[in-house]
């Protein structure tokens, strides 16, 4: 007997160390505070931030992506789609009947990967949004990596043929559409920088801002080849002026919710290290830089890598 429990011990020990160092901190104690509601596919979490505002949480995969479903009394905004793992339709289906409209925070394979299962998907006319709406592998197939993935990927799902999957877009938004939602009206803002075609969303009644990834509260990715300093500058300036009138912030990774004064924290910490007052952590191409409790992930000094 004796034995049979130490072999036990000894393959929990063996999985635990297996087990990627970021799912270690799963599940996050904020989730703790909020209302979780039953999902229709296993592979998302979905909780209830703000009544008719539903956050559904993809836990398993490294980017821990967030989508939100914004209701009001005669339509939806579907705000990012996800990775294109689970089944995103089924899952706000269970939510709601009312019509669906998806939105983009921005196109990277991460928040687009169900917005082939939608009819009216709306995004800002930009080339880098183009593009993208054509479909893509390369990004999508980087996700499955082994230390991305906290737990065995769904049953079923086919990860030889994982890709993003490409779209239509219905229509084209712009900086200051507001979307009627029947008791609830939604803002567009542009907030381009981490990509051209970044928005946010506003909900002047409820003081809801959804920050898409211009803020989360875990390392801000700036390194891409479409990533735009000076625009993500702008952006985080109108996002921070924005604060005093805001409730709540809604972010797009990790943990959906924080508190409006996050957004000039990290300005002041943007600022710093554009002023070059911050010294990097150099890892390969990438530049780390930390100030506080706020991370960015930019190029190493010098010129940007060719792709």
């Amino acid at each position: 007997m004796l034995r049979l429990i130490l072999a036990a011990l000894l393959v929990v020990a063996v999985r635990a160390a297996d087990i990627p160092e970021w799912c270690k901190a799963l599940p996050r104690p904020e989730y703790k505070a909020l209302k979780r509601v039953p999902a229709a596919d296993p592979w998302f979490e979905v909780y209830e931030v703000r009544p008719g505002v539903f956050a559904i949480y993809e836990p398993h995969q490294f980017e821990e992506v967030i989508s939100y479903l914004i209701a009001g009394n005669r339509r939806a905004i579907l705000f990012d789609t996800g990775m294109g793992i689970g089944d995103m339709r089924r899952t706000v289906r269970a939510l709601t009947a009312l019509p669906i409209t998806v939105l983009n925070s921005h196109t990277h394979n991460d928040h687009v990967g169900d917005n082939w299962q939608f009819d009216d998907v709306r995004n800002l006319d930009t080339a880098f949004t183009r593009t993208n709406a054509k479909g893509s592998r390369e990004d999508a197939q980087a996700e499955l990596a082994p230390d991305d993935l906290c737990t065995p990927l769904p049953a079923g799902f086919d990860a030889a043929a994982y890709c993003t999957r490409p779209w239509h877009i219905a229509g084209w938004i712009h900086d200051g559409d507001r979307i009627d939602l029947g008791g609830r009206t939604i803002e567009v803002l542009a907030t381009p920088g981490h990509t051209p075609d970044e928005i946010s969303l506003l909900d002047w009644r409820n003081g809801l801002l959804f920050t898409g990834d211009t803020y989360y509260p875990a390392p801000i990715w700036l390194y891409r080849p479409e990533t735009d300093l000076a625009a993500y500058e702008s952006s985080l300036r109108r996002l921070t002026a924005l604060a005093p009138q805001v409730n709540l912030l809604l972010t797009s990774h990790n943990v959906p919710t924080a508190a409006p004064a996050a957004l000039s924290t990290v300005l002041d910490a943007f600022l710093d290290v554009r002023a070059g007052k911050v010294a990097p952590v150099i890892r390969g191409d990438d530049a780390i830089y930390t100030v506080n409790s706020v991370t960015f992930r930019m190029h190493a000094p010098g010129p940007a890598p060719r792709r």
